[in-house]
């Protein structure tokens, strides 16, 4: 269904979701810009792409920092001409409870996944627009934000709640320039990050990885994990021609586990 438009930038590239969404789209005949802070992992992403076409390169630099989000919308428009698709996947966090998080935590998950979304979204837009040829915005923002806690934290929720709001206002001030805006809400997705958090919480709590993955899916129907892929599959269908009518709305990527 890809048919619309032809250059992609990914945040989060380097690993996981990001890594998965990036391949995925240079396997579907996009050019992919690359963006992580970590470079030796942007190299590894660009190594699992096909060889030849599409084009792919790799951007170093960290959404938190507004002067590197307008570095990385320069360098994709030098090397593919336009901006045509922003996927705001960069996001981190950390497993605490309430009592354990601090000012530190607040800063470092709203510097990321909050701020640095905000203002990929607001540069990317402003560069679609001075195009003139519309585009698409996908932000991820995840089941944390619809309550589900198990994996999450609560300045985590928020971060992520705050991505569904700016989803749904930015939709409506973009839809006249034919920008699509529209996020994803992953369930617990068995990236590296998740597989140390399993090991983690198994240690402490002397049960077998299995078990911890068990209580984890309990209450999803499917019952699986997200594979990466399964995030990278909506993102394909958010970029395509089949998804040209559909705005300010956010999906859940889940086994089922949040009924919409």
């Amino acid at each position: 269904m890809k048919d619309t438009y032809s250059n992609v930038c990914v945040t989060g590239a380097g690993n996981g979701i990001g890594r998965s969404i990036a391949i995925a789209l240079n396997n579907e005949g996009y050019n992919v810009a690359c963006a992580d802070k970590d470079s030796k992992s942007l190299d590894e992403t660009l190594d699992l792409m096909p060889k030849e076409k599409p084009k792919k390169i790799k951007i170093k630099m960290d959404v938190s920092q507004v002067k590197d989000i307008d570095k990385m919308i320069e360098k994709t428009v030098k090397h593919f001409g336009t901006l045509d698709i922003m996927v705001n996947n960069a996001g981190v966090t950390k497993s605490l409870g309430l009592f354990e998080l601090d000012e530190t935590h607040w800063k470092w998950m709203n510097d990321v996944n909050a701020k640095g979304t905000f203002f990929c979204l607001q540069k990317a837009a402003k560069q679609m627009i001075a195009q003139g040829n519309g585009g698409r915005i996908i932000n991820m923002s995840s089941v944390g934000a619809k309550g589900f806690v198990d994996v999450s934290n609560t300045i985590y929720a928020a971060t992520k709640g705050s991505i569904l709001s700016m989803t749904k206002t930015a939709s409506q001030e973009l839809g006249k320039y034919n920008i699509n805006v529209n996020s994803i809400c992953p369930s617990p997705t068995y990236t590296d990050i998740v597989k140390k958090l399993v090991a983690k919480r198994a240690k402490e709590q002397k049960k077998t990885e299995k078990e911890i993955m068990d209580y984890y899916m309990r209450d999803v129907p499917l019952g699986r994990f997200n594979d990466p892929d399964d995030i990278a599959s909506m993102v394909i269908f958010l970029s395509s021609s089949g998804a040209r009518n559909i705005t300010g709305q956010s999906f859940n990527v889940d086994g089922g586990l949040i009924p919409s």
